[in-house]
């Protein structure tokens, strides 16, 4: 079984009181060796969250880069190279999809790259419009 690891859910396993810590941790912690995957922009994503969090959760620069290099230890990296961006722009502008959401499509493109059986996020929404091959994928942890 492949999974792949959505922002959403990696944030919260830095977080110890975040509402869905338990649920993030479970599914991560249960993965097997070369089991687990997350695209590169999930990193960044995750790192701007932590730092940018209210000053009485804010992490530092050092302690985001710290637990990121801990998740990626765990995780395949997953990139797009140049020609693969265009073929997911192109797709996702074919689909109507504008904005913000790209940063979603982009990330469904890297799960599908990784051969993911289970994309993990608690934002489903996000990546139902993405269609069906990414929608059926789609696991909240815990559930």
């Amino acid at each position: 079984m492949r999974i792949f690891f959505d922002t959403s859910v990696l944030v919260p396993l830095a977080l110890g009181h975040h509402e869905h810590h338990k649920a993030s941790q479970a599914v991560f912690l249960s993965l097997g060796r070369n089991q687990g995957f997350c695209a590169g922009h999930n990193l960044a994503e995750a790192y701007s969250a932590l730092t940018r969090m209210p000053p009485s959760e804010r992490m530092s620069a050092d302690q985001a880069v710290f637990l990121l290099e801990g998740i990626a230890r765990r995780l395949d990296v997953v990139a797009l190279d140049a020609a693969e961006y265009m073929r997911a722009i192109a797709a996702m502008a074919e689909a109507g999809i504008t904005g913000g959401a790209v940063y979603d499509g982009l990330i469904a493109h890297c799960a599908l790259k990784a051969k993911a059986d289970i994309i993990y996020t608690w934002n489903i929404r996000h990546f139902q419009r993405l269609g069906p091959d990414i929608e059926k994928r789609l696991r909240l942890p815990g559930a």
